[in-house]
């Protein structure tokens, strides 16, 4: 049923946890079920030099928040704001169309941890 990226990123997550001194930060949740992915990014010259995720969700979710953090990974802010439902699900070897809306949000909470990083480096008043 699903593809063996699926079930190897759900099996063995890359980059899962979070951190704790991080630059950006956001939680999604999907508009359709419970499945819930917490992105924390540290970012240094506007690069990505960390990032870590937390998922609550089925296997495709979980495998969706791994293959993201390894897209974003290395990359520009502005290169990694450009993330896609479609491109995660290509690179997992593609998923099921109902999973697109239920299981593939990590591509907005890394969008969203960006624009959470982005206010934060606006205004100094905001914790880090």
């Amino acid at each position: 049923m699903y593809s063996e990226q699926v079930l190897a990123h759900y099996a063995n997550p890359r980059n899962a946890g979070s951190i704790p001194d991080f630059s950006g930060r956001a939680v999604v949740r999907s508009p359709v079920d419970s499945d819930t992915v917490l992105v924390t990014l540290r970012i240094e010259n506007n690069v990505i030099q960390d990032v870590k995720f937390k998922c609550m969700g089925c296997a495709v979710a979980i495998a969706c928040a791994s293959v993201a953090t390894e897209i974003v990974l290395g990359k520009h802010v502005d290169e990694a704001y450009q993330i896609t439902k479609q491109g995660v699900a290509e690179k997992l070897g593609g998923i099921p169309d109902y999973k697109m809306l239920c299981s593939n949000i990590a591509p907005e909470a890394i969008r969203k941890a960006i624009e959470d990083w982005r206010k934060r480096s606006a205004d100094p008043a905001i914790p880090r």
